[in-house]
């Protein structure tokens, strides 16, 4: 049985992540309908998550597109040390390791995992 706490609980983890996500994609200068493709909803429901009209349901796969999309986003801020320019400039760029621009490869779930595999390689090397 699911008690008030938790459905509060559940609801505020939807609405953090939901922020966490729109954030995420202003600081890299992503344009909304970028956002939307990367994970997996329709640029209205963007706007209405910009403007906290709406939270991802956490049963839905947009919320773990969003849980990546943050991931992928802290990794990149820690190796460009914060620098929120350098971080847009690095996603819209062609990348020679990924032989794309991640910003365009992150469009589908297997480039996003492919570029946060990436950054995370970069941030740990052996």
């Amino acid at each position: 049985m699911v008690t008030t706490a938790h459905s509060a609980r559940i609801s505020q983890d939807a609405a953090i992540v939901s922020k966490a996500a729109v954030r995420a994609a202003e600081r890299l200068d992503i344009p909304g309908r970028i956002f939307a493709a990367i994970i997996g909803v329709s640029e209205a429901t963007v706007s209405r998550m910009k403007t906290g009209e709406f939270a991802l349901d956490r049963d839905r796969n947009a919320f773990q597109l969003s849980l990546l999309f943050v991931r992928l986003y802290r990794s990149l801020d820690a190796i460009v040390g914060g620098n929120a320019a350098a971080a847009a400039s690095w996603f819209k760029s062609h990348n020679t390791a990924l032989d794309a621009r991640p910003v365009d490869a992150v469009q589908s779930i297997s480039g996003l995992v492919h570029v946060i595999d990436y950054l995370d390689s970069r941030r740990a090397p052996l």
